[in-house]
C-alpha cells in the first residue's frame, strides 16, 4: 500500500510544479502524414508551407482604365492630352483598354485610371503622365513563388486551408495526432440505465471529447472494475499510447486502486495536486510513457482535465496551450478558498461582457459575477450552470465582494 493510501493526502504537489513535471515526461510527436489542406484545420504543421505560385501569378491592372507605356504619356497633361491608338497589344503609340485585375496586355507597363482618359474615335487622348509600374499589381506582389507562408508549429486556422489553395498547397504536412487511451474505471459505473448503487459513466466519453478538441486521437475504452489485475492489464493494454488517461480510483479508498498498481508497473511521480476540485489527481510514468489519473467526480476530474490533461497534449503536439478567452466583472460575492491550494470557482456573469483587454476596476459597464453554490465536486450539473470559472491563486485567502476578476471560458478554447 502507497504512504499516501495509508496517510491520505497530507503533502500535496502545486498545480504549477505538477504541470511541470508532467510535462517532462510527455515527449511531442515526431510521426507526420501530409493530408490535403482543406482538412486540416485545427491540425498542427510539421513543416513549412511554401507557395507553388506566386500570388498574383500575372502582371494586372490595378484600376480600371487603359493599359499604355509610360514613356507615351511623359508631359501629357488635361490641356495638352496625349493621343494614342486604342488597341488590343500595346506598342509604342498604342492603349489597351483593361479593368481591375485584368492580366496586364504585352508590351505595357503602366495603367492609366478611366476617369484621365477620353475616347475620340478610335483615339485615347490621356490628360496625365503615368510612371512606369504605375497602377500596376505585379506578379508576386502578394506572395513570391517559394515563399515561406505558414511556418511549422502553427495551428491551422479555419482561414488557412483557403490561402493554401491560392498558393498551390493542397497537400501539406501536419504532426500526427498524439494517441490517447482513455480508461474509466469504477466498479459501480454502467452504461445502461443505472439502477441503486450504479452511476452512469460519464467521465470517459467528456475527457475523449475534450483529447479531439485538443488536437489528439482518443480511443473511448470501455469501464474497467476496480480489481488490481484488470486495472494492470487495461493501463498496459494502452501503453502503446502517446499518453494514457484514467478516470476514478485516485483517492484513498479501499477501492482507489490505481496508484498502487501504476506503483507496480512503473513510477508514481505526483499523487496529490494542491488544487480545488481535484486534488486527487496524479500521474505515473510506465515505460516511459505517462499516465495521468484523473478524479472520478465529474467536475474534479474537468477541472484537472483542462489543467493537465490539455497542456499535455499541446506539448506532445510541440505547442503550448492558448490561454482561454476571459471576460473581467465585479464579484457580487466574497469568494472563498483555502491558502496553498489553487482554486477553481464556477461562476455565472450577469450583464454586458467586456473583454479581457479593458483595465481598471471602475468600469460602469462591467458585468458582474456570482460564484455558484454548490457543494462538492460530483454536482455536475453546476458546469452546465456555470458561465466560467475564476481561477483563485494559492496566495489568496478567497476573494471579497467588489473586486474585479477575470471568468475565463475555459470550454470555448481549443
Amino acid at each position: 500500500m502507497s504512504d499516501t493510501r495509508r496517510a491520505g493526502f497530507k503533502n500535496r504537489t502545486r498545480l504549477q510544479a505538477a504541470r511541470e513535471r508532467l510535462l517532462d515526461a510527455v515527449d511531442p510527436v515526431e510521426r507526420t502524414e501530409r493530408v490535403p489542406a482543406a482538412t486540416a484545420v485545427g491540425r498542427t504543421l510539421a513543416t513549412d508551407v511554401t507557395a507553388v505560385r506566386a500570388v498574383p501569378h500575372y502582371d494586372r491592372a490595378a484600376m480600371d482604365g487603359y493599359a499604355v507605356q509610360a514613356a507615351d504619356t511623359f508631359d501629357a497633361t488635361a490641356r495638352s492630352p496625349a493621343v494614342l491608338r486604342e488597341s488590343e497589344t500595346v506598342g509604342t503609340g498604342e492603349a489597351a483598354q483593361v479593368h481591375t485585375g485584368s492580366e496586364l496586355p504585352e508590351g505595357a507597363d503602366a495603367v492609366v485610371m478611366v476617369e484621365r482618359t477620353e475616347r475620340v474615335g478610335d483615339e485615347i487622348e490621356v490628360g496625365t503622365a503615368v510612371a512606369e509600374g504605375e497602377n500596376v499589381a505585379p506578379a508576386g506582389e502578394d506572395v513570391a513563388e517559394g515563399e515561406t507562408v505558414l511556418p511549422a508549429g502553427r495551428r491551422i486556422r479555419p482561414s488557412d486551408p483557403g490561402f493554401c489553395k491560392v498558393v498551390g498547397a493542397r497537400q501539406i504536412e501536419v504532426v500526427e495526432r498524439p494517441t490517447v487511451g482513455v480508461v474509466p474505471t469504477g466498479e459501480e459505473l454502467v452504461e445502461r440505465d443505472p439502477g441503486p448503487g450504479e452511476v452512469v459513466e460519464s467521465n470517459g466519453l467528456t475527457v475523449s471529447q475534450f483529447v479531439e478538441r485538443w488536437g489528439g486521437q482518443p480511443t473511448y475504452r470501455n469501464v474497467v472494475t476496480d480489481d488490481r489485475q484488470s486495472l494492470r492489464v487495461a493501463v498496459e493494454r494502452d501503453l502503446t499510447k502517446d499518453i494514457v488517461v484514467t478516470t476514478g480510483g485516485t483517492s484513498v479508498g479501499e477501492r482507489d486502486l490505481l496508484a498502487d498498481v501504476l506503483a507496480d508497473l512503473g513510477e508514481v511521480d505526483v499523487h496529490g495536486v494542491a488544487i480545488k476540485p481535484g486534488h486527487p489527481v496524479g500521474f505515473a510514468v510506465v515505460r516511459e510513457t505517462p499516465v495521468l489519473m484523473l478524479p472520478g467526480y465529474p467536475v474534479s476530474c474537468l477541472v484537472t482535465a483542462v489543467a493537465l490533461l490539455r497542456p499535455a497534449i499541446k506539448r506532445a503536439l510541440g505547442t503550448d496551450p492558448e490561454p482561454h478567452p476571459a471576460t473581467r466583472a465585479t464579484l457580487t460575492e466574497k469568494l472563498p478558498s483555502e491558502v496553498g491550494v489553487r482554486t477553481f470557482a464556477r461562476v455565472t456573469l450577469s450583464g454586458d461582457g467586456t473583454s479581457e483587454d479593458r483595465t481598471g476596476t471602475d468600469e460602469p459597464d462591467l458585468p458582474t459575477v456570482t460564484p455558484l453554490r454548490t457543494s462538492g465536486a460530483g454536482v455536475m450539473s453546476s458546469v452546465a450552470r456555470a458561465d466560467g470559472w475564476v481561477v483563485v491563486p494559492e496566495s489568496r485567502e478567497g476573494i471579497p465582494a467588489g473586486e474585479t476578476v477575470a471568468v475565463e471560458h475555459w470550454e470555448y478554447q481549443p
